[in-house]
């Protein structure tokens, strides 16, 4: 089943805080805000869009940070600051992000509002989520946020679309 799913997704809709980034928000004195982000994360989503996956960024909060590395991925669906995740995923999709076969990856009880969405399909999440979010997720990496999650979901839908290109 769970092959089966990822075989089908268009597009991952990523988190970032307690996904991409360890959960943690680090404010230096002059109130600047900093996230650490694991290199192998930007290397598996290259990959991911380099085979056609569209890949979305949608966060609750707002970060310079966040734009400056959907930006270095070539990520261009961001929506930061979304009250409501569902609706910010609306928006993308009527921007041309795909309104179909979907894979979501979030960390906390927020992310709910993705994960139910029509458009989603394949929800997954990270060894430390949350404990509602582990219970709904098909598929829970090893890792924990921030230390390279998309490695293990990027080779699982790249596998399950014969896409990998590395045996």
């Amino acid at each position: 089943m769970l092959q089966e799913l990822a075989g089908s997704i268009n597009g991952v809709i990523l988190d970032v805080d307690g996904v991409l980034t360890d959960g943690k928000i680090i404010y230096s004195t002059d109130g600047s805000e900093q996230k650490h982000f694991h290199v192998q994360d930007g290397g598996s989503l290259k990959l991911l869009h380099a085979q056609g996956i569209a890949l979305a960024i949608i966060t609750g909060r707002n970060s310079s940070v966040v734009a400056r590395r959907a930006d270095e991925l070539g990520i261009t669906f961001l929506s930061q600051g979304a009250s409501n995740k569902a609706e910010a995923l609306d928006q993308l999709i009527s921007q041309g992000f795909p309104s179909t076969n979907l894979c979501a990856i979030g960390d906390d009880i927020q992310d709910f509002q993705l994960f139910n969405h029509p458009a989603v399909s394949l929800v997954a999440t990270v060894a430390n989520a949350h404990p509602a979010v582990l219970a709904q997720a098909q598929f829970v990496t090893k890792r924990r946020g921030g230390e390279g999650v998309i490695v293990e979901l990027g080779e699982l839908i790249l596998r399950a679309q014969g896409l990998w290109p590395f045996d």
